[in-house]
């Protein structure tokens, strides 16, 4: 679906689909209100990834912002192989803009998750791959990297209401010393920070572009110390 140019913001239908979808998660719903998602979650969606990505570039002029499903939008099928929970699609609206050389989801990027009634930004690389979880190890505790990335982190967190990732493992990998200044973040898997409030009025207007961009460039720091850790594997 290409972008149009008229972005007046996500209309509060979008909203009430996803309230209605998760009262109503099954294949036959989501069928004969396929027209709704398409019009209502996909249209502005698509408008909002090329408005949003130029707006990025000033302070990511790298950044990939691709108008499509699969690419900046994500798929809104769940998968289910591996679950309990056999419901078919995600009750989430959700958006990635990354920067890298790297495969997308191996890249640092910009994250926007419309859940009613919450909308979360997120910026950052939510899961390591193992080629990256050693790599970020290494630099938590090199010395200098480990030192910009303990600034960065508190410079994000003295601009506002920003929560760093949660940590996924219970102890200091085996190899790293539990006593380092950073050893709490050799316990995460990956590296983000997010914000989350409920549905603020901008989403309904162009305003919320603006008002995206602010959160994220609060949030930079974490994304420009990961690219430039990212770009170290091609050295």
């Amino acid at each position: 679906m290409m972008a149009r140019t008229d972005f007046n913001g996500f209309p509060r239908e979008c909203v009430k689909f996803y309230t209605e979808l998760k009262k109503n998660n099954t294949k036959s719903w989501f069928d004969e209100h396929k027209g709704d998602f398409e019009q209502y979650v996909i249209a502005p969606a698509c408008d909002y990834v090329s408005e949003m990505g130029r707006a990025l570039k000033k302070i990511s002029p790298g950044i990939v912002a691709d108008p499509r499903v699969n690419k900046s939008i994500f798929r809104p099928y769940r998968d289910i192989r591996f679950s309990k929970d056999k419901t078919p699609y995600k009750t989430h609206l959700g958006i990635f803009f990354w920067e890298g050389e790297l495969s997308k989801m191996d890249c640092s990027g910009y994250y926007f998750h419309l859940e009613p009634p919450i909308l979360m930004l997120g910026v950052g690389n939510h899961c390591f791959s193992k080629q990256l979880l050693e790599l970020y190890r290494e630099s938590v505790v090199d010395p200098k990297y480990g030192k910009a990335l303990a600034k960065a982190l508190k410079d994000v967190q003295a601009r506002g209401d920003y929560r760093i990732g949660e940590k996924q493992y219970k102890k200091v990998p085996r190899g790293y010393d539990k006593d380092h200044q950073n050893a709490n973040l050799l316990l995460l898997g990956g590296l983000t920070t997010a914000f989350e409030t409920h549905i603020p009025d901008e989403l309904h207007s162009k305003d919320i572009v603006d008002y995206t961009l602010e959160k994220f460039k609060d949030m930079s720091p974490i994304h420009t110390w990961l690219l430039e850790m990212t770009r170290r594997l091609k050295k």
